[in-house]
């Protein structure tokens, strides 16, 4: 009972960890323009539209990601094996990723608004300089976490993998939550304010983002202020569940069945989590129904 107890609370704070992490990871995204939304924002130019967007796109969120935390998790592990203290290990392995995040989003930052010289799209430096060290702030949280949450499902639980590898698994996981979560949050709301909510994105409506902000031009930072009250988050909370939902269900039940128990089980809260999203799916629908025009509805209402 001891054991399942303390297994118990190393889930619930490597789930805490997650959940940081997720925030960050997903505002540090959004900040930089990062996953699905990149796509308007460098189209934004080729259709006339000028803005001052942060765009360091160089992949996806889950191979970045991956990238950042299997680079700290395997200098942490080497520093480690050199009987570095572990804190510090993890200290030094989190802040050598995020240089290299920074190098990876200035190269991506200055080709990808080179390459739009031809539409009259200038490199602004201010928001080189500006942007980019909030990023690279917003990725230490989210690196350092994951890595952590690494460290300590390894040596507190006794997982076999080895440092490096927990640390790429991780990533990709975490790029995933914050990608599928906190970014239509940025790309279908934050982008497209000044259309009506819930109509949807006609072609002729692309590269069409918000430029400006409640006083001048808006900037990523402001996109980061935003997202960071639902779209973070709610991609902490997605990320933390996975992270404390995965051990939990392994402390429990893998004694059971020659670890099939903890298999079935996690199959089991797939199923239900699938029947929970088709029943707020169905409910959505037949609250709201498709959407209409405001002149539609005044006209349904005198009806």
């Amino acid at each position: 009972m001891e054991e399942i107890l303390f297994g118990i609370g190393i889930s619930a704070l490597a789930g805490a960890l997650a959940t940081v992490a997720g925030a960050a990871e997903d505002t540090e995204s959004d900040i930089g323009s990062q996953g699905d939304p990149n796509s308007q924002v460098q189209l934004a130019p080729q259709m006339g539209y000028i803005h001052r967007i942060y765009n360091k796109a160089i992949s996806g969120e889950p191979p970045a990601y991956g990238l950042w935390v299997a680079l700290a998790a395997g200098i942490a592990w080497a520093l480690m094996a050199i009987q570095y203290n572990a804190i510090l290990a993890l200290i030094i392995g989190s802040a050598v990723a995020v240089f290299v995040q920074g190098v990876y989003a200035t190269t991506a930052y200055l080709g990808r608004t080179a390459s739009l010289a031809k539409f009259e799209q200038p490199v602004y430096i201010d928001i080189l300089k500006s942007v980019t060290t909030v990023t690279m702030a917003h990725a230490f949280v989210a690196v350092f976490t994951t890595v952590t949450m690494c460290f300590l499902i390894i040596e507190a639980l006794g997982h076999p993998f080895p440092l490096p590898l927990m640390g790429l698994v991780w990533g990709i996981a975490l790029g995933a939550a914050g990608s599928a979560t906190g970014n239509p949050f940025y790309g279908k709301e934050r982008q497209y304010q000044n259309y009506p909510f819930g109509a949807g994105l006609p072609i002729s409506a692309s590269g069409d983002i918000v430029r400006y902000a409640e006083a001048g031009q808006r900037s990523s930072l402001d996109n980061g202020w935003f997202t960071s009250k639902g779209a973070g988050p709610a991609s902490g909370i997605c990320f933390g569940l996975i992270v404390f939902f995965e051990l939990w269900r392994t402390i429990l039940f893998e004694p059971f069945a020659a670890g099939w128990g903890a298999v079935i089980a996690g199959a089991v809260i797939i199923i239900v989590f699938m029947v929970i999203d088709r029943m707020v799916e169905t409910w959505a629908r037949k609250t709201y129904g498709p959407y209409t025009t405001e002149a539609a509805t005044e006209e349904e209402a005198t009806a």
